[in-house]
């Protein structure tokens, strides 16, 4: 068995479990997660340094994941899927969840009303379904795969369909998303990179929520894909008790571009039920971007979004930067001086 297997086969998945590595209560953590399942890889588990801290927040059943009132499934993903496990919001692009596993089950999860759970449209028997529809759509350029997690697929079974979204002409490039470089840093190992090296053009979007899950296994891990050619973002979720700490966020946005990883979105958090604990202001996300904006890199300066409910898309949002006056706009830098700039 492959070492990021047998990671996954010693992951912490019951509340037994994980009292005996943390010392918690496993009772009230029965029927939380009968409903949103757990699974913790051992090495994840060992970034907690405290209780309630960043790294447990993420990972660690909380009782408020069962009282809050949010929908399942916010971004109307259900309705915009045109055949099962495909997702075309966007005219150019879909997202396809191939997978419905993650190496860590994180409690803020966008789909944890799908991740862990057998749902229809997350295996091979409905790949074909995908693919006929996106070769059958030629507006269709960009395939995100998504879930779960692509990279909890075995090498042959995520060749096969890059291989076949490669075969569609129309299709200019791919994506993944995968969260593995943080929880399952095993898991990208020589021989997937030499592999994904076949399919460029190929971006890899990963998923740090905190500077100290850059680990040097998981540098290591992003080291390899970028080795590969593949260029490397990264998407945050804004976190309460987590990252919404305007220091904590640049160091995180500087470590990333350390490992040549590029700063891509920061999230505001999802309505999606279960994880209403997890909320922040938005305003706390703007002081966040205002930390960033010019007090360090542009390449660390991510966009700060919010994926409107309905379907709607991604709505950038910055701190207040700008008002017109007649033909003058009246633009304010990062030090919160003004300068003119009139239109032509």
């Amino acid at each position: 068995m492959e070492t990021w297997r047998r990671a996954i086969a010693d992951s912490i998945t019951t509340p037994e479990e994980l009292a005996e590595c943390l010392g918690v209560d496993p009772e009230p953590l029965g029927p939380l997660v009968r409903r949103y399942p757990m699974r913790i890889t051992r090495r994840y588990l060992g970034l907690i340094e405290k209780p309630g801290d960043p790294i447990w927040r993420q990972c660690v059943p909380d009782p408020l994941e069962l009282e809050d009132d949010q929908r399942p499934d916010p971004l109307d993903e259900e309705r915009l899927s045109p055949v099962p496990g495909l997702i075309h919001r966007y005219p150019d692009r879909v997202v396809w969840l191939v997978a419905n596993e993650c190496a860590v089950y994180c409690r803020f999860c966008m789909r944890k009303r799908r991740v862990g759970c057998p749902l229809t449209g997350g295996d091979e028997r409905f790949w074909d379904d995908a693919l006929r529809y996106i070769a059958a759509t030629p507006a269709i350029r960009d395939v995100i795969l998504s879930g779960g997690d692509p990279l909890l697929l075995d090498d042959e079974h995520l060749e096969l369909i890059l291989s076949r979204l490669r075969a569609i002409p129309h299709v200019e490039m791919v994506r993944i998303g995968t969260r593995t470089p943080v929880t399952l840093p095993e898991r990208i190992t020589v021989r997937l990179c030499r592999m994904l090296r076949r399919y460029h053009p190929l971006y890899v979007n990963t998923h740090f929520n905190h500077p100290r899950e850059i680990t040097p296994e998981a540098a290591r891990a992003c080291a390899r894909l970028a080795d590969a050619g593949i260029p490397l973002g990264n998407q945050t979720v804004l976190l309460a008790g987590v990252n919404d700490d305007p220091a904590v966020m640049t160091l995180l946005m500087q470590r990333l571009l350390a490992i040549r990883v590029k700063p891509y979105y920061i999230h505001q958090m999802d309505l999606v039920r279960g994880t209403g604990h997890f909320r922040t202001k938005v305003a706390a996300g703007l002081r966040i971007m205002g930390a960033l904006r010019g007090h360090t890199s542009g390449m660390a300066t991510p966009y700060f979004v919010i994926d409107a409910a309905g379907g709607k898309g991604k709505i950038p949002l910055i701190p207040d930067a700008m008002e017109r006056r007649g033909d003058t706009w009246v633009l304010r830098n990062y030090l919160g001086e003004t300068v003119e700039y009139r239109d032509p």
